[in-house]
């Protein structure tokens, strides 16, 4: 299978590594960026061919990953589909809802699979708690995400950038919908870099989510409290700690009184990162729909929306 990518920041680098690394998966054929300066800077760096029109690596490739700038996903993304390429989208899906939703349905017209690049779904992490919570009844979670600042993302709002990642992480452990939110923040440069959310789902749980540009260090938490137990994860290294309460257990245990059980789950190196771009290439081998689909980067994207317009608003 032959692949392209298409923008070559930070994020498009990784895709463009990430790629060279799948030799048994894909061809990498070439990139592309307008900004030809720095397309060429990639292009040495992993000895690989820069197309300088965008329709030159259209029409040689199967499937490419999109890693422009969100205000350029929408044509970008109309110039695959028109070829017939394949199209793993970096979150979010498009500037606008109205923009995602004729991709969507662009791409399900042409037979084009359009993914959505939503990485926590590949974080193994994730998967295991999700199982950890099947039998639970969940009562909060609480999840921050912060980094410290960065010129890059001078014209970026922390919510579409951030906080998205952790409103598709309560997607999936919760499959409900969000009932009502408060949400706070501050607005610097006339965009959100730092914002606080209190939300209740349907079913009743209660989620506190906090997204940074503005931290000191680089921070990524998941706190889940149950009737049961307390579980903590830290997505920057390779564990799950586990407190349980001692009800728990079996009687025989109140002749010896526990204030509390634990349990860690280790990991191995990952990288959530090659798991999604193979699950994409599955995904258009075995012609399956995509594992995060338009749909769901349509979702995210009207909740990104509305809390961002819900700072905006309480800020003025």
């Amino acid at each position: 299978m032959k692949i392209g990518v298409i923008g070559t920041g930070k994020m498009g680098e990784n895709h463009v590594k990430t790629y060279a690394s799948l030799p048994h998966e894909c061809e990498l054929i070439g990139i592309y960026d307008n900004d030809h300066e720095k397309g060429k800077e990639i292009a040495l760096k992993y000895n690989i061919k820069q197309f300088e029109v965008l329709k030159d690596l259209l029409e040689k490739a199967d499937a490419v990953s999109i890693a422009v700038p969100t205000k350029y996903h929408f044509e970008t993304g109309l110039a695959c589909i028109q070829h017939n390429v394949h199209i793993l989208m970096e979150k979010p899906i498009a500037n606008n809802e109205e923009e995602a939703k004729i991709l969507v349905q662009k791409a399900k017209e042409a037979g084009v699979i359009l993914q959505v690049g939503h990485i926590e779904l590949f974080n193994p992490k994730i998967n295991i708690l999700k199982q950890l919570l099947v039998n639970e009844k969940i009562i909060a979670i609480d999840i921050h995400r912060m980094n410290p600042y960065d010129k890059r993302v001078s014209n970026v709002d922390v919510v579409h950038d951030l906080m998205i990642h952790d409103l598709y992480i309560l997607h999936q452990l919760l499959n409900e919908e969000m009932k009502k939110f408060y949400a706070i923040g501050q607005i610097i440069d006339q965009k959100t870099k730092h914002a606080s959310v209190l939300a209740t789902f349907s079913n009743g749980v209660v989620a506190q989510l906090t997204a940074s540009f503005m931290s000191a260090e680089k921070i990524r938490t998941i706190r889940i409290i149950t009737e049961n137990t307390f579980i903590t994860v830290n997505l920057l290294n390779n564990k799950i700690d586990i407190i349980k309460s001692p009800h728990h257990f079996m009687k025989s245990l109140q002749k010896h009184p526990l204030q509390k059980v634990c349990e860690t789950i280790t990991f191995q190196n990952y990288n959530s990162l090659e798991n999604q771009l193979i699950d994409f290439l599955n995904c258009i081998k075995n012609g399956a729909p995509p594992s995060v689909p338009g749909e769901d980067g349509i979702y995210l994207l009207n909740i990104c929306n509305k809390i961002s317009n819900f700072i905006k608003k309480d800020f003025k």
